[in-house]
């Protein structure tokens, strides 16, 4: 199976760029649907590339190159080097995901927003779609953090139908900066300091975006409430303290390793123009990947 633009597989590259960049399981999955898809001449890696050396980076690739995943720190700055970008993209701020198109100009997107909305929506969060769609209360939503991956939080919420979103941040000024995603995705917001953070998981989904060890120490001070879904973005090491007392308690839990896989099937199937991505096979090696770490 080739890309829709006929382009020869044997030219195809894409890789995941970030700083750090050794330990991302991205070229795992990649390179198992592209195996699974007959992309045979497809080739998936990873590059380590600080914020000031991806413009460069990007203007340097050649013709054979499909596309690019983005992870820390570089979603502010891949957007902003996009020559256009996806409605979502621009509403979250960040981007993940660089695709070269035809005419040789680079799109910008943000694949962690519909993978988050299908994490999330498997696990019965957001109002029913259709016609037939019965009556619903807007989803409660909380999100833990203020960064790039908490704006993909956000727009995630929108699209499963929150209106408002509890966001829980340790500085003001990065809730200020989440008040202006929130007006571009018509959502509104309600603060919460770092310090009262407990109060805010009476919600039907709390998704944590913050970085490892920040919230350890709210696994012994919540009380997890029936019905509740945990999502944290975190997989290493797993799982985290909060994630642990959440499997004690009952609830649901996902991790960054069910959200790692999600976006990335959005992603493949914007390189390689593949109508749909082999699930299966791409879980399968992310799997055995985490099992043989």
């Amino acid at each position: 199976m080739q890309s829709q633009d006929e382009t020869p597989s044997s030219t195809r590259k894409a890789a995941v760029c970030g700083k750090p960049i050794a330990h991302s399981l991205s070229p795992v999955i990649h390179n198992a649907g592209y195996a699974a898809s007959g992309l045979t001449g497809w080739a998936y890696e990873a590059i380590e590339c600080a914020e000031s050396e991806l413009p460069d980076l990007v203007a340097g690739l050649g013709p054979e190159w499909a596309g690019l995943s983005l992870t820390m720190p570089l979603k502010e700055t891949a957007l902003r080097i996009a020559d256009v970008a996806s409605p979502v993209a621009i509403a979250a701020g960040v981007a993940n995901t660089l695709v070269r198109q035809p005419d040789g100009a680079w799109h910008a997107d943000n694949t962690d927003v519909g993978g988050m909305v299908r994490v999330l929506r498997e696990a019965g969060i957001g109002l029913s779609r259709g016609r037939h769609a019965v009556k619903e209360a807007p989803p409660r939503i909380t999100v833990l953090g203020g960064g790039g991956t908490a704006r993909a939080a956000l727009a995630a919420s929108a699209e499963l139908g929150a209106e408002t979103v509890t966001v829980v941040t340790r500085r003001p000024e990065a809730f200020a900066e989440l008040e202006q995603v929130a007006v571009a995705l018509g959502i509104r917001l309600e603060g919460v300091a770092f310090d009262d953070a407990p109060s805010a998981f009476e919600a039907d989904a709390v998704v944590a975006t913050v970085p490892k060890g920040a919230a350890d120490h709210l696994a012994d001070q919540v009380s997890w409430r029936a019905g509740s879904v945990f999502f944290d973005a975190l997989y290493d090491p797993w799982p985290t303290p909060l994630a642990a007392a959440a499997i004690a308690q009952g609830v649901p839990v996902f991790s960054g390793l069910d959200l790692l896989l999600a976006q990335a099937l959005g992603q493949f199937e914007q390189f390689t123009g593949v109508a749909q991505a082999p699930e299966e096979a791409m879980r399968a090696a992310l799997d055995e990947a985490v099992r043989s770490r």
